[in-house]
């Protein structure tokens, strides 16, 4: 049998790029316990090449997805790539590329101190911030965060859609995000990621 039962899937989905920026970028949790996390690269390793997914073991816990699912998915977000690198041409960022909290414990502030903790970095670096998401209210709550959508398209085949956001860096502004607690995870952490909601 090809396709993963729904838990496996929902395991890859969130361990893969966990892996991923673990070797090439940064991964937090909110507390040893993981209720949730997030986890980004430099836009310079935006993209999830076959050999930086084998070196960073990404491709392992991809493959979790099943062969076929995995070949449909690709095709499915080809556009958010190319419109990232049209909306980022020549700019600095960094591309949040999960973030979830478990279900058990959304509302609790735990995505708004994950959120935090990516703000603070970008501002550290004086980067921009670039992110997709597929629901409407995420985008409010990205807009209250000093994100603007840039895009929004469909993806193809899933008929989903997704807004393609950017925030800018404001070094010397007043508004600066309040310091987000860090616990970084390490390879061995991102095994136990499962059951959280983007």
């Amino acid at each position: 049998m090809d396709l993963p039962q729904p838990e496996q899937t929902l395991k890859a989905v969130f361990e893969t790029p966990i892996r991923y920026c673990l070797r090439y970028g940064e991964a937090y949790a909110t507390s040893a316990n993981i209720e949730g996390v997030a986890a980004w690269v430099s836009g310079d390793r935006a993209d999830m090449t076959f050999w930086r997914m084998v070196r960073s073991g990404a491709l392992a816990s991809g493959m979790r997805l099943g062969m076929k699912l995995a070949r449909r998915m690709e095709p499915l977000f080809r556009p958010l790539q190319a419109d990232r690198k049209v909306n980022m041409s020549g700019r600095p960022y960094m591309y949040l590329q999960v973030i979830g909290v478990a279900t058990r414990f959304q509302g609790r502030g735990f995505g708004r101190g994950l959120l935090a903790a990516l703000i603070e970095e970008g501002e550290r670096r004086g980067v921009h911030l670039y992110l997709e998401t597929e629901t409407e209210p995420n985008v409010r709550m990205y807009e209250r965060h000093g994100f603007r959508v840039v895009k929004s398209i469909i993806l193809p085949g899933l008929e989903l859609p997704m807004w393609e956001m950017v925030r800018e860096p404001r070094r010397g502004t007043a508004e600066t995000p309040r310091p987000a607690v860090r616990c970084g995870l390490t390879s061995e952490d991102s095994g136990r990621i499962i059951g959280h909601d983007r």
